[in-house]
């Protein structure tokens, strides 16, 4: 098959099932795995240039409504007639779901079955960890100014109850939550997890939470539990994010988690 991602989430679906030597093009922010750098890009995941997609006449083109704004791409699929599959994953459940149903599209049944099953082996594991322990309390930030976080129906707000801690938002019933830094303050987290979407880690600049009102007497703050998390580990609804679990797990209670070891359980 002829396969297009635009958007990261689903180019590392495809990469599970074994699948990137059939892709044809990505989007521009697609870095995982590092065979697909010599791929045609096709833009940046809001603004794909669809009469290159069109042009390299794809089997099944890849697109997510977890990315705010998709439907603009989805629409132009739609008005094209270019075969297509639209995933919206706000949960673990979802992302499993989604590796079954692409498995049953591009022929890797069996596939797709043995990567959902190590999956969610990995998930009652550590449901049996975080069950050891005293929830933590974490805040979560995509973005800085304004705030956005995940609220209860985000795949994070699982993630940090399997690594033994607790989305302070996760009372708020949406997948993305706007707020602002009061708010946050209300909260009063034990640890804060920067994770800014398209941000790398270096360019995080963590000194800044300091300068916050008020901020300085927050628990988080002056016990500086302040972690700079990867991105691609937490804000991508893939299997990766399991990659993410095993960091935050061990970095939370390390004394009942097992250390990271920075291996990726689903791959061969």
């Amino acid at each position: 098959m002829r396969l297009i991602s635009i958007c990261p989430s689903n180019t590392e679906l495809l990469a599970y099932l074994g699948l990137t030597s059939q892709l044809v093009g990505v989007d521009d922010y697609s870095d995982w795995p590092a065979s697909i750098n010599a791929l045609p890009r096709l833009g940046p995941d809001l603004s794909i240039r669809m009469d290159e997609v069109e042009a390299l006449k794809p089997d099944l083109v890849l697109a997510s409504l977890s990315v705010p704004g998709m439907e603009k791409n989805v629409d132009e699929l739609k008005k094209r007639g270019i075969p297509h599959v639209v995933y919206n994953p706000n949960s673990l459940a979802d992302i499993a779901a989604n590796l079954l149903d692409l498995g049953s599209r591009t022929s890797t049944q069996k596939e797709a079955e043995q990567v959902v099953k190590t999956y969610q082996e990995l998930i009652r594991t550590y449901k049996h960890y975080s069950s050891q322990v005293e929830p933590t309390r974490l805040y979560w930030e995509w973005w800085p100014k304004p705030v956005f976080t995940p609220g209860g129906l985000n795949w994070l707000t699982e993630i940090s109850r399997l690594a033994g801690g607790q989305n302070v938002f996760e009372h708020v019933e949406l997948a993305s939550v706007q707020t602002d830094w009061e708010d946050v303050y209300k909260q009063d987290p034990d640890h804060i997890c920067l994770a800014w979407v398209g941000i790398q880690p270096e360019k995080v600049k963590p000194e800044l939470l300091w300068k916050r009102p008020e901020w300085p007497t927050l628990n988080a703050l002056k016990a500086n539990q302040v972690h700079i998390l990867e991105e691609p580990l937490y804000c991508r609804p893939s299997p990766r994010l399991l990659l993410g679990l095993k960091k935050l797990g061990a970095l939370l209670h390390p004394d009942v988690f097992p250390a990271n070891d920075g291996i990726d359980p689903l791959l061969p």
